[in-house]
């Protein structure tokens, strides 16, 4: 697989291609975001371990510092350099990156999964659920809405889920992804949830169960 930084008018990403990619030629993408304090380098040596040649990926990096050592996603909370007035929301930088990586990589929305790790996980509900007609699906890896009660979510449901936690995150206790399970249920989305005796981390028995996931939901290019 090759890898490129690409520096975005609205972030920066890590752009990760396998073997014979062209732009157009209808790669299914998969996006995955870091958590707190990380970058767009984090994840991304997950490729590679998830499927080298049947996908396009993109690891976006977060436009917050966080204590001048890594990147967030949310803005307010401590450590997190605060925005310069008028700056873009969250909202619009992804937008605006949506609109750059498909440009890209040729990629059409609804061929697209979105994806994140720990806070890019609860980016990846808040940013993902509403929209239906880009995302085909949404993994969540030790992720978890810290508060979904502003929510507006989309009639189509119909967006499958995957969400992995550990039983022992000290970061993420395991009752907020329950808490986040419970959710999704009651809003009938079609949810595969599992837990884990793990802390906060991602090991290879999540993408032992993540890839088939991934493979059914958005089918690798042959």
């Amino acid at each position: 697989m090759e890898s490129q930084v690409v520096e975005g008018k609205s972030l920066p990403y890590v752009l990760v291609k396998p073997p014979g990619f062209e732009p157009g030629a209808g790669w299914p993408l998969v996006i995955l975001a870091h958590g707190r304090g990380a970058s767009m380098y984090d994840l991304a040596g997950l490729a590679p371990v998830i499927d080298d040649r049947g996908y396009v990926y993109a690891f976006p990096n977060g436009p917050y510092s966080f204590y001048g050592m890594g990147w967030a996603w949310v803005a307010g909370q401590p450590g997190v350099e605060p925005p310069p007035e008028g700056a873009p929301s969250i909202t619009e930088l992804l937008d605006g990156f949506m609109t750059e990586v498909l440009q890209e990589t040729g990629t059409e929305p609804g061929n697209i999964v979105l994806g994140g790790f720990s806070q890019g996980g609860g980016l990846t509900l808040r940013y993902g659920l509403p929209r239906p007609e880009v995302f085909k699906g949404l993994i969540v890896l030790s992720g978890a809405f810290r508060d979904s009660d502003h929510m507006t979510l989309p009639e189509n449901r119909n967006q499958p889920i995957f969400v992995a936690h550990g039983t022992n995150d000290p970061v993420l206790e395991v009752d907020m992804g329950r808490r986040t399970r419970d959710y999704l249920q009651a809003n009938n989305y079609p949810l595969t949830y599992n837990e884990y005796p793990m802390a906060h981390e991602i090991r290879q028995e999540v993408i032992n169960d993540l890839v088939p996931w991934l493979h059914e939901t958005l089918p690798p290019k042959q």
